[in-house]
């Protein structure tokens, strides 16, 4: 919706209210014409009904607002006398129009001095619940965010099972743009897996000031550009969602709006100059590793590497032992001699499983594996006299990958090497021909709303010639730590500024096992947690800082302080 739209809506709401409300004002004491002014109508509602001025600033933020309107019909028709549970239910389900039937079909009297408190303990209770929810929803929306790692895409700086707290103040929060959605969840109902949201009516974009911006090598988390998955892992139709219901994605911010970016051998330069990552950040490349003796899954994890695959060679097996296998194999495969070969996670196949369900396992340890490492992993490798070479796995250059932006024959590019690309700037202005259009057409087409058209070599945007475009907003280039295992920027371009969420700041608990062999969820008693990792911090320079002793000895020092502070009172 345009500001016209959203004006005349607006207006539409007040002529609603007015007409609904007006005699009520009058039997509160009220001006009937004080129903009808915006803003000021609402602040005598709410002296009509005892409720803080205040409130009526939740009546103007989006997705609060759906929350407080059923809280304003029930106070409304309660300070009028009509308390039972009964119209209670009817003016929450006919969404306020019951005050309608109150307002022109009922003799009521105002209440003036109308007790604020419930009557009952559910009532006690329920009102507890709702406003606990307001709050929750407020931080949730505005300030504060819980997000957990799903994928390996930022291994290791951030790993699988860790749980975040996402900043959306350091760079202002998103207010949401689309207003009717359900609170506290994000674009799909829990049990139901129905969308939690209505596609419109549409708020334009807007980010409330924030105290910095995103900056070079920041850990963002982002609305995914290119979703239109409604389910992950299912394959169907696609969908078109609103902005801030796509899918969150975490990577890190390696481009800025105005550089020049060239991905070289997988490493990143910006301006020809080669990027500096902070030192809590732990990038991953894949290598080769060579052992004439056989790479030993044990030496791998003795050096604290677990993004490998393991082989077992087994014989036959039956129902009862494919379904004890399943959790832990990955993969299989039935070999010319009849053997079959299953294929598992680092973790391999506990020896308890192995003898519960009687499996006759041996494991094969090739000469040759490629696994993602990081530089202390190589290095540790290439100490060890058991390793013979650890080569670092690079694409030619000229050698062009698959489903790799933009899309083009006319860019050979890969994952370990990409560019130059410009990265947009907003009012920035680029030539543009048939050779360019390819790197920006999704930018000018889907983010920034303009029609394309192609005659020849003559483009056209919303129908006028044209042979350069100026661009509406900022833009930024995502990468994944973990490098030739992320889908990122290289595989769907550029994420918009109004695609930014915040910034991870803090991961408050961290779990290994949280996924399975297969990548879906484990059952949470196997999952082990990395205290480590509890309570460290995400961005910066140097390694992450653990602040969880500290936050035990508070704990201590608050519990027993208000041990002594109960049994002093009591005396």
């Amino acid at each position: 919706m345009n500001a016209t739209q959203w004006i005349i809506f607006i207006l539409i709401v007040q002529v609603i209210h007015f007409l609904g409300t007006w005699k009520l004002y009058v039997k509160a004491g009220r001006k009937a014409w004080e129903a009808a002014v915006p803003v000021y109508n609402a602040i005598v509602l709410m002296q009509i009904i005892k409720r803080p001025k205040w409130w009526v600033i939740l009546l103007f933020i989006p997705i609060i607002n759906l929350l407080m309107f059923p809280v304003i019909w029930v106070e409304t028709i309660r300070s009028f006398g009509r308390n039972s549970t009964l119209e209670t239910w009817i003016v929450i389900g006919t969404l306020g129009f019951y005050i309608y039937y109150v307002n022109y079909s009922l003799e009521v009297s105002y209440i003036q001095d109308r007790s604020l408190q419930p009557k009952t303990a559910t009532g006690e209770w329920i009102s507890s619940i709702l406003f606990a929810i307001v709050a929750a929803t407020l931080v949730h929306t505005y300030f504060i965010q819980p997000y957990v790692i799903p994928t390996g895409s930022l291994e290791r700086t951030l790993r699988i099972g860790d749980f975040l707290f996402v900043s959306k103040f350091h760079y202002g929060a998103r207010t949401p743009m689309t207003t009717v959605a359900a609170p506290m969840v994000h674009d799909t109902l829990p049990i139901l897996g129905t969308p939690s949201y209505l596609k419109k009516p549409q708020l334009p974009y807007f980010r409330l000031p924030g105290f910095t911006k995103v900056d070079r090598n920041d850990i963002v988390v982002f609305s995914w550009p290119a979703d239109t998955v409604r389910v992950f892992f299912k394959k169907e139709k696609g969908v078109k969602k609103p902005i801030d219901k796509k899918s969150n994605y975490v990577k890190r911010c390696v481009g800025l709006p105005g550089d020049s970016l060239e991905v070289r051998n997988g490493y990143v330069f910006i301006d020809g100059k080669q990027l500096e990552l902070p030192g809590s950040a732990k990038p991953q490349f894949d290598y080769t590793i060579y052992s004439a003796k056989g790479v030993s899954s044990r030496l791998l994890l003795q050096k604290g590497i677990t993004s490998f695959t393991r082989k077992y060679i087994s014989g036959p097996i039956n129902q009862e032992q494919v379904n004890g296998l399943q959790g832990y194999v990955v993969g299989f495969n039935q070999s010319a001699n009849g053997q079959i070969e299953l294929y598992t996670g680092s973790s391999g196949i506990p020896a308890n499983v192995i003898s519960n369900y009687r499996l006759s396992l041996k494991e094969v340890t090739d000469r040759e594996r490629t696994i993602p490492l990081t530089a202390d992993m190589v290095r540790a490798l290439k100490s060890d006299s058991s390793i013979d070479s650890v080569v670092q796995n690079v694409q030619p250059k000229g050698k062009r990958g698959t489903n790799l932006f933009p899309q083009s024959t006319d860019y050979p590019w890969n994952y370990s090497q990409m560019g130059p690309i410009y990265i947009p700037k907003k009012g920035a202005t680029v030539d543009l021909n048939l050779k360019v259009l390819p790197l920006y057409k999704k930018i000018i087409r889907e983010y920034e709303g303009n029609e394309i058209s192609v005659a020849g070599n003559q483009i056209s945007i919303n129908g006028t010639p044209t042979d350069t475009y100026t661009f509406q907003q900022d833009y930024y280039w995502m990468m994944g730590d973990n490098r030739d295992h992320s889908e990122d920027s290289r595989a769907w371009g550029y994420v918009p500024e109004n695609h930014i969420v915040g910034t991870p700041i803090f991961i408050w608990m961290s779990f290994d096992n949280f996924v399975d062999a297969n990548g879906n969820p484990n059952k949470i008693w196997k999952w082990k947690p990395r205290w480590d990792r509890i309570f460290t911090t995400v961005n910066g320079e140097g390694q992450p800082q653990s602040y969880f002793k500290y936050f035990l000895i508070l704990l201590g020092v608050y519990f027993v302080g208000n041990w002594f502070w109960k049994r002093k009172k009591s005396k």
